[in-house]
């Protein structure tokens, strides 16, 4: 569905970019040069109801955090502008969506390869998550997979085919929890407009 039809009246707005507009995530505009304000209690609940609940109207934002509509609308605002919201998305059930097979993938990289290395995964097929980070290896990749032997040629063809990756250690998932979850109820979520 187009973002102008998903931001009808009275929904959360929709942050530049799109639906998903995380700055940067996709090489395009990054998070402003100034620092973010601070933010309230008020602006920590609004996030919190919006990670829950992405969909959430705008009436029902400010009922939960007892402020008016219009605050309610110009906070949200606020933080997309500061580039605290990056963006609104649903979250997935990896195997009802035919992606039955996740792995947490670790990799070591040639130093000062980051960038490159990044673009590559980026292009991957179910690669879910990036990370650069500190320890015994560089690169942590979340990767979804329809099964065990496509993850295995992911790995063994795609990943180890990138010159700039020295080693990959595979973690499968057992299982997974979300715990930005409102709950283990599959209730969807509430609808866009105002009630």
């Amino acid at each position: 569905m187009p973002d102008e039809q998903m931001a009808g009246a009275g929904s959360v707005p929709v942050p530049p970019g799109g639906a998903t507009g995380a700055p940067g995530a996709s090489g395009g505009p990054q998070a402003p040069a100034v620092p973010p304000r601070p933010l309230d209690p008020i602006d920590r609940s609004i996030m919190r109801l919006l990670q829950a609940d992405g969909r959430a109207s705008i009436r029902s934002v400010a009922e939960q955090v007892h402020v008016s509509r219009a605050n309610a609308y110009a906070r949200i605002n606020r933080l997309i502008d500061d580039g605290v919201i990056r963006g609104f998305t649903a979250r997935v059930n990896h195997e009802r969506a035919g992606q039955g097979a996740s792995a947490y993938i670790t990799l070591k990289i040639v130093q000062n390869s980051w960038r490159t290395v990044r673009e590559k995964l980026r292009e991957l097929p179910g690669a879910a998550h990036i990370a650069l980070v500190s320890g015994d290896f560089d690169v942590l990749l979340l990767v979804h997979t329809p099964d065990n032997r496509t993850l295995r040629e992911l790995v063994l063809t795609r990943l180890q085919a990138i010159p700039e990756v020295l080693s990959t250690r595979t973690l499968l998932v057992f299982e997974e929890t979300d715990l930005l979850a409102p709950g283990p109820s599959t209730t969807p979520p509430t609808t866009l407009t105002e009630a």
